[in-house]
Parts: C-alpha cells; structure tokens; sequence
C-alpha cells in the first residue's frame, strides 16, 4: 500500500533490521550529533548576520553572500548523512536526462543539471529533503535550493532564522494570506527584469502531495479522490495541483525544465509507511538507514506544460503521479527504479546517440544504474562552515589587542607629557 520494498518475494525482509548500537553508544552518538549540527548551524547564522550589512550596500553582494551560507549548510548536511546515516544510493533517469548523471573516478556523483529549475518530487519520509540538497550539491547547485515551508517553521530559534535568510517560501496554507506573499517571492526568483544569463541560479523545490506518506496522509488522499471520484494510488499520494500551478504560471518563461524525481527506499513493505520505519532515532542513532535510497529522474519542459489552464493541468499532472505509481510499483517488484535502457536513440540529423556513463575514462554498462554514496568531495569543505565566524573571530581579537597597546600606550605618553610639565615646577621651586 504505501512504500517501497527490494524484494517481489517478501514484504517483511527489509525493515529496518537490528538495532546496530546499544543505549550507550546512541546516547554518545546523540550528544556528537547535537553538537555537530548546533555548532555548525549557528556559526552558519552567525556568518549571515555579519554579512547582513551588504544588503544595505549592494543587494546582489548580500544574495551571493548568503548562497555561499546556503552551500554551507548542504556541506552540513551531507556530512550528517554520510556520518551518521550511511547507505547505498541508487540514482537512475529516463532519457529526457540522458548523458545528465555521471559517476567520478572515486565514485562520487555528478549531476549535470541546470541552473535554474522546478524540482518536484513524491513525499516518503521526512529526510527526503536532505537527499535532495545533497542531489544539489553532487550538481554543485547547493546553494541554490528554494523550499516552501509551513509559516510556523520560521520562527524556530536559529534554524529559522537561516531559513529567513535564505529566502525560503513560508505559507500559511491559506490562499487568502499566502497569495500575496507567494507572488511577491516568485517575482523575485523569476527575475524577469534580467536578461537570462544574469539570473541568480534557483533550484525551487516543491513537494505536490503537501506532507510526507502515511496513515494520515494516505486517508485525507483517499477522502479527495472520493470527493473526486478518480481512484487513489497505491504508493503515492494524489498531488495538489495550485501550489505547483501558481508557481509555474508566476515563473512562467524565466525557468526552462521541470525535474521531476520518484523516491524509494529499500525496506519499506507494501502494507507499512517509511516514517514508522525509518524514524530520526532509527536512522542517526540506533544506525538502521534504509539499506538504500532509490532516486529516479526525468524532466519536462515547461513551455509543454499546459499550467495556464486548470483542467488541462491537473489532467497532466494526474498522468504523471499515475507514471509515478506505475515506477514504484516497478520498484516494489524488481527492487530497482528503471534505468535508461535504450542503447541507441536516432536523433535528428540521422546519426545516432550513445548513451551511457563513465567512471573516470571508462564508460559503464549502458542503461545501467549508478550505486554511489552521500559523501562530500573533500574534507576540506567542512572548515569552510567556520570560515567566516573564525575569521571576524581573529580579527576581533586582534583589534581588540591592538586597542589595548594603543591605549596603554596613549597613557604612558599622558603620564609623560604631564610629567614634562610639572618638571620646569619642581625646579622653580628647589
């Protein structure tokens, strides 16, 4: 019903498995990830108030300051899933993205994807999102990420804050007082004002089934496919369609491609949901990750979209949750989204695309899927968090010294000036 599982045979031999580490060790395991997060979250914070000044002085300055805290905050994040969550990643596409993923020589994935899209996606758990930001940061677009968020997420102490200034999108999911709000931030995304080349890159993320799948989920799902009178999935929910819509018709020509990506995770039974499964505790503490994350493209173009009419648009946009379903329900068969499988594809000037994906210089199996790992490029990356708050750090202390000697030393040229006063006196007076 809901999920995903690697194996046709049994919907009960990929759950999450045994607990890897005891009390001791996850209460350890706990105290290291708070402390890692919290550290490196406020000193990502701390580096966008500093760099707030530059909105006052030059508005594109600031953005590009605050994409580089953006960047930051998808190192963190990767490096939270690589230490304390590590599995195998499974990412494939259709050939509307073909020659767009690649694997490097240390086997680490490249995602050549654009500057500037729509990135919708089905909603299993609530880490899909740092899967996606890390996808970003493997297309080295980390620093781009837009998403909508509930209103009340904004005022949680720090974390919330960051998210101001990254210009995420807080909706009260009330239309009334979300529209205006809404339309004023994709004005400034869509940058219509600006020749293309000059538009900031902008990877806006958008979740159509609107909470993650699960009892509840599923339940209001089934109420609107009653209501209207078509039939409910079976591993995903029925997406709404205004969110989506507004945004496009808002956007309109300054964004090209729609990505779209279907999200399976090893171990999920037909009959359960991936958020009692696969729970935060399960996940960073007691190491149970899914035993793979499962990730499948394809993108649209957007000119093709019907958006600008209700009808039509939720007509498209139903034909592909329905494809969605149809690649889970593949993956809950086989284990496996499908690849690009096409060895050759004529093109228009009668020759022939290859496809196929290299690791360095040598080309894989084509059609294949790539198995890689969330992993940062270097270690390097991480001391870059703290850059900018260790050096405004060092450079107030050395103000701070150097003000301290010159005003030592402002009173001992005092005390000297007013000893070469009282001197002629004490003469006169012997």
């Amino acid at each position: 019903m809901a999920g995903s599982s690697a194996s046709p045979k049994s919907s009960d031999t990929h759950l999450a498995g045994s607990i890897r580490y005891g009390s001791v060790l996850q209460a350890i395991r706990l105290m290291l990830f708070l402390l890692y997060f919290s550290v490196g979250s406020i000193a990502i914070v701390a580096t966008q108030f500093i760099g707030a000044p530059l909105y006052f002085i030059n508005k594109d300055w600031f953005y590009a300051y605050i994409s580089v805290t953006k960047q930051s905050f998808g190192t963190l994040v990767t490096t939270v899933n690589q230490w304390w969550s590590p599995t195998t990643i499974r990412v494939s596409g259709d050939k509307s993205i073909r020659g767009q993923l690649r694997i490097t020589k240390d086997g680490l994935l490249e995602c050549d994807f654009p500057e500037r899209m729509v990135f919708i996606a089905n909603h299993q758990l609530y880490s899909d999102w740092l899967y996606i930001w890390w996808i970003a940061y493997s297309a080295r677009m980390h620093g781009a990420i837009y998403i909508i968020l509930k209103e009340s997420l904004k005022w949680i102490p720090i974390l919330g804050w960051g998210m101001q200034f990254y210009g995420f999108i807080f909706l009260a999911r009330k239309w009334e007082k979300d529209q205006q709000r809404f339309q004023h931030r994709l004005k400034q995304l869509a940058a219509k004002d600006r020749k293309p080349e000059d538009r900031s890159p902008m990877w806006l993320l958008i979740f159509p089934e609107g909470t993650n799948m699960c009892a509840t989920g599923r339940a209001a799902s089934q109420k609107y496919a009653d209501k209207i009178g078509i039939k409910n999935h079976d591993h995903v929910l029925l997406p709404r369609i205004t969110g989506l819509q507004y945004c496009l018709q808002q956007l309109d020509s300054s964004v090209e491609w729609l990505y779209d990506c279907t999200m399976a995770y090893e171990g999920i039974p037909r009959d359960k949901y991936g958020q009692d499964i696969f729970t935060l505790r399960a996940q960073f503490l007691q190491g149970r990750p899914p035993k793979s994350v499962n990730l499948h493209f394809r993108r649209f173009r957007i000119s093709e979209i019907p958006y600008n009419d209700t009808a039509s648009f939720e007509k498209w946009m139903r034909a592909r949750w329905i494809e969605k379903d149809q690649l889970m329900e593949t993956y809950m068969t086989t284990g496996r989204l499908p690849g690009d499988d096409e060895e050759v594809e004529v093109i228009t000037n009668g020759g022939i695309e290859k496809p196929g994906r290299k690791v360095g210089t040598t080309e894989t199996k084509l059609g294949g899927v790539i198995e890689t790992e969330v992993k940062l490029r270097s270690w390097l990356e991480v001391p870059r968090v703290y850059a900018v708050v260790g050096i405004t750090a060092l450079t107030m202390n050395i103000a701070s010294q150097i003000w301290a000697i010159v005003s030592v030393a402002a009173g001992v040229g005092r005390q000297f000036g007013e000893t070469m006063t009282e001197s002629p006196r004490i003469r006169y007076a012997t």
